[in-house]
């Protein structure tokens, strides 16, 4: 596995505030999304991002960060990929998260590939299809990440990754495009040898690819850092501007 599996620390970090400008739809008739669109004199016409949240969903973060991408030009959905069964921040010590994976919460809402792909497809679709979205690129933060990977294949032509998890090394050796990812300088999911471990596979594809390593940071940093402390405040504002850059340069 190029990185490890979703833990407690998925869920630790800092609501950040703001106001939301973006709208909450539907996707497939079934699948709770946030959509935010770019202003008119900034709107990169036809492309557009697919957000892939951590295992808070959508949530106050999420959705100012997909604010802040459509205001550098990209028509952003934020997907819901946890049928109405996101986590909450700051989860106790006992939390079962292997038990909330594998069977969700109350146990008949699993959070598994079988579970997600589809969703992930009807997003896709969506942004295809409604939205005409011609260019499409995908953003996928901690479990996030592994169906940004997964989903190449279906569409997907950029990606990034921040502080990843779940991914293996087959599904990132099957990537087709470009691929940006920002690594915390502390993480027990994606640690050194994991990231090593990826350098290699990243550079066995031929695809262009970057690993940007933050210090002073933890897992989670992209979403959830203490903006009130410098050190995680440049680190999340950094690597926000590693995608917008990325997606700047190999999907325009």
């Amino acid at each position: 596995m190029a990185s490890n599996p979703p833990a407690r620390c998925c869920t630790i970090g800092v609501k950040h505030e703001g106001e939301t400008t973006g709208k909450n739809i539907t996707v497939a008739g079934k699948h709770a999304a946030y959509l935010a669109t770019p202003p008119a004199d900034k709107n990169h016409e036809g492309a557009g991002i697919l957000f892939l949240p951590d295992v808070l969903g959508i949530w106050e973060n999420s959705k100012l960060m997909a604010d802040q991408f459509a205001v550098n030009g990209y028509t952003t959905l934020l997907l819901d990929t946890f049928n109405g069964d996101a986590l909450t921040l700051n989860r106790p010590e006992n939390f079962d998260f292997f038990a909330w994976l594998t069977k969700g919460t109350g146990g008949n809402n699993p959070h598994t590939k079988e579970a997600v792909d589809p969703i992930v497809l009807a997003g896709i679709k969506t942004l295809k299809e409604e939205y005409g979205i011609k260019k499409l690129g995908a953003v996928g933060y901690c479990f996030g990440a592994k169906y940004v990977v997964r989903h190449y294949k279906d569409g997907i032509e950029v990606g990034f990754l921040a502080h990843p998890s779940f991914v293996d090394e087959d599904e990132l050796a099957g990537i087709e495009g470009p691929l940006s990812i920002a690594a915390a300088e502390t993480d027990s999911i994606f640690p050194a040898e994991k990231r090593h471990k990826s350098e290699e596979i990243l550079k066995e594809t031929g695809k262009p690819y970057q690993i940007n390593l933050y210090s002073g940071v933890e897992h989670g940093f992209a979403v959830r850092g203490d903006i009130t402390q410098k050190v995680e405040k440049y680190a999340k504002e950094q690597a926000f501007l590693q995608a917008v850059t990325w997606f700047d340069s190999y999907l325009l």
